[in-house]
């Protein structure tokens, strides 16, 4: 399948009155930290949270007038499904999206707000799939395959016009790989503009499907295991947006979960935006400093999702604090009398660290009841911060053994 610069133009075109065009600002603080000039192209403001919805409408508006009129139909547990259903409901196109039962409930709920059928079926995506291919011959309906239809891709690429706008001497730029979609059109667009400019592609450790499928010389299934990159476990890579990437992407990184964990609390703190974890990716990898040769070079970074679950997002930011060395946990051994724990308090304190949480533990601190065991949990400033900690605690006498030190060193 061949997707040409003209069909990415005129699908910018088609879709500019729906999608918003999304600034590719320079962050100042990032550049610091990476020693790379960066952008960032800021797709997870998007309407429902992705850059899905350039495929999403770009399809739609490609329809048939009867195929409008009978709707489409997609199986998805994501964003896919978001943009569908909020492009559908602008177009007056109905749209039915099949999830499996594990979808989380803020996705099914906003997809059923903006005006979609939601079905939920089965365990496993596989089986919602193939309940949505039912639906799809029983009702006539057209189905919209989430990353590797070649109206979604064509959309997708319209992200890569964008940024040769907004960045016109752009060295590289940056994109996560799940399905392929993105990265295909994008490349597609960029290459034929601007050959040189490289393209790097960031997938999860956990589910390397492209950078294998690449090594097989075409897309292979794999089987991954869970990822805070959620949206970038797909099974195997889709047939047309390998097909069309190959030869166009420059490079292929993978990024570990502490890594993306670390960059979703950077884009907080640096650049006040939330992402999720397959939208974070792409500066993961920038932060591991996995880009190799692009020191002081211009660096677009596609954020390209923010919708995180929110009763996950405690959790990953302590995850990154604690990558980062500003939040450590060990266990020390000090007296139960009246004093002790004042005296590691003080301690810790003359260390220039706060205590975050102290927890005692007397029924397993052995024979010794003028003893106990207490497990703290403290803020510091990096890693270099919580050696001087616990060196300054050895010196006061308070036994803290290595094996009970938590945190990356």
């Amino acid at each position: 399948m061949q997707i040409t610069l003209s069909q990415i133009e005129q699908a910018r075109r088609r879709i500019a009155s729906g999608v918003w065009l999304s600034p590719s600002q320079e962050s100042h603080a990032l550049s610091e930290l990476i020693g790379s000039r960066i952008f960032c192209k800021l797709d997870n403001l998007q309407h429902t949270g992705s850059f899905k919805e350039r495929g999403a409408r770009n399809a739609l508006m490609l329809l048939t007038p009867a195929q409008k009129r009978l709707g489409v139909i997609a199986a998805s547990a994501g964003n896919h499904a978001l943009g569908l259903a909020y492009h559908g409901g602008l177009l007056k196109i109905p749209v039915t999206v099949v999830m499996p039962k594990f979808a989380p409930l803020i996705k099914s709920s906003a997809c059923r707000r903006l005006g979609a059928r939601v079905i939920l079926h089965g365990d496993t995506f596989g089986a919602a799939k193939e309940e949505a291919d039912r639906l799809c011959r029983e009702n006539n309906l057209t189905y919209i395959h989430g990353y590797d239809d070649p109206a979604i891709i064509t959309g997708q690429g319209t992200m890569g016009l964008e940024i040769l706008q907004q960045v016109p001497k752009v060295d590289a730029v940056v994109l996560p790989i799940g399905g392929g979609g993105l990265i295909a059109g994008v490349a597609t667009a960029i290459k034929a503009r601007r050959p040189k400019v490289r393209i790097i592609g960031v997938e999860s450790a956990r589910w390397p499907g492209f950078s294998k499928s690449l090594r097989a010389g075409h897309p292979i299934p794999i089987t991954g295991s869970p990822t805070l990159a959620d949206g970038l476990a797909v099974s195997v890579t889709g047939t047309n947006a390998f097909e069309l990437a190959r030869s166009r992407v420059d490079d292929v990184v993978s990024v570990t979960e502490n890594e993306i964990a670390f960059a979703i609390l950077k884009a907080l703190e640096a650049e006040k935006t939330v992402l999720e974890g397959a939208g974070a990716t792409a500066l993961a990898a920038a932060l591991a400093g996995k880009l190799k040769g692009l020191e002081g070079k211009r660096v677009v970074l596609a954020f390209c999702g923010g919708n995180i679950d929110p009763n996950i997002l405690g959790y990953i930011i302590e995850k990154g604090l604690v990558v980062e060395g500003r939040l450590a946990r060990f266990t020390a051994t000090i007296s139960d009398r009246p004093g002790g724990l004042a005296k590691l308090s003080r301690a810790i304190a003359d260390a220039g660290a706060s205590v975050k949480d102290i927890s005692h533990d007397r029924a397993f601190g052995g024979g010794d009841v003028s003893i106990v065991n207490v497990v703290c949990t403290i803020e510091t400033s990096d890693r270099a911060h919580i050696r001087k900690v616990l060196q300054s605690l050895r010196q006061c006498g308070i036994k803290i053994p290595q094996t009970s030190v938590n945190f990356t060193k």
